[in-house]
């Protein structure tokens, strides 16, 4: 069987650099990780995390706390841990709270003596329960952001921007936002956004739940509105919305445009496939992964923001009149 002495030699590199390069790989250069990755694939080396716990006096699984897993985007950010994790050759122990913030303020406390770090997927607890976790332990902040943590977050200024610009360009005037729940980090910042761009009116509907039924509880409101367009949450609420305007019997996008968030798989499928602001989900997971494992060696907590997309497909088109309610 292959050793750590082994896979040094192999890489040209010395074992306490091969340790690091498996162990924190943020904390050697690219190169040099490349290098120690492959010996160590070619070698069929394989680390014995108990020895590094015992070393450490952590355990060498990840903790990753989600909303719902339910919902596509935690299950695709999900998968994206997972595939990094089983890289490094650690596991990945997956909480879900049910977007519950008490519950989710529990499992932390439950889950971080026993996990090597965590990932705390769109959280919703308040920032000092945040950074009192992150006190205790490395801690990875996913589609949020907190000032002097290390996190992995998504452009959605920019989607929001690149979405209205599209309805405008289709000569809607008149568009609804239909928004997530209260708590939500990544919501106040689409809010904020919504602001930011001329030429539209924008009716705000309210905060719904993040699932379909949110949707749809929202679309009569959308209709009492007059609006021709609709910019969602999340493409969960967009399909909702899609879904009730159907059985109001209004045509998506004859009468009402509607734009989502994230790109579900889903979104594609439905008919009319929903137009959407892509969210790299898969990727956000690799990014936290990755940093969780170097914030030992970081200097300071590092950030990364990801761009994102519109992917325009059949649920948005030109302007009908105006609707009445």
């Amino acid at each position: 069987m292959a050793t750590l002495q082994d896979v040094a030699v192999a890489a040209g590199v010395s074992p306490a650099t091969a340790s690091r390069a498996l162990s924190t790989p943020a904390s050697v250069s690219m190169e040099r990780r490349h290098r120690v990755l492959e010996a160590a694939e070619r070698l069929g080396y394989r680390p014995n995390r108990s020895a590094q716990a015992l070393a450490s006096g952590r355990s060498g699984h990840i903790g990753l706390v989600v909303p719902d897993l339910a919902n596509p985007f935690f299950a695709t950010v999900a998968k994206g841990v997972q595939s990094q994790a089983r890289g490094a050759h650690r596991s990945v122990l997956v909480a879900d709270t049910d977007e519950d913030v008490r519950a989710e303020r529990e499992i932390v406390d439950d889950l971080q003596p026993n996990v090597g770090g965590l990932l705390l997927c769109s959280p919703r607890m308040p920032e000092d329960e945040i950074r009192d976790a992150a006190a205790r332990g490395p801690v990875v902040v996913v589609n949020r952001e907190v000032a002097g943590l290390a996190s992995v977050s998504f452009d959605v200024a920019s989607g929001v921007h690149a979405a209205l610009a599209h309805l405008r360009a289709l000569g809607h005037t008149r568009v609804a936002y239909v928004g997530g729940p209260s708590t939500s980090w990544s919501d106040a910042r689409r809010r904020a956004a919504l602001t930011e761009v001329a030429g539209l009116e924008i009716v705000d509907v309210g905060g719904q739940r993040p699932i379909h039924q949110g949707g749809v509880a929202a679309a009569d409101l959308v209709i009492a509105a007059g609006a021709t367009a609709v910019l969602a949450y999340n493409d969960l609420v967009a399909l909702g919305v899609m879904a009730r305007l159907h059985a109001r019997g209004l045509s998506v996008p004859g009468d009402v445009s509607v734009i989502g968030f994230d790109d579900i798989p889903a979104a594609a499928y439905v008919s009319p496939a929903l137009t959407t602001v892509a969210l790299p989900l898969t990727r956000a997971g690799h990014e936290a992964t990755t940093l969780l494992d170097g914030l030992d060696a970081a200097a300071e907590p590092p950030t990364v923001r990801l761009p994102v997309e519109l992917v325009v497909r059949d649920s948005t088109g030109p302007a009908a009149l105006p609707l009445k309610g």
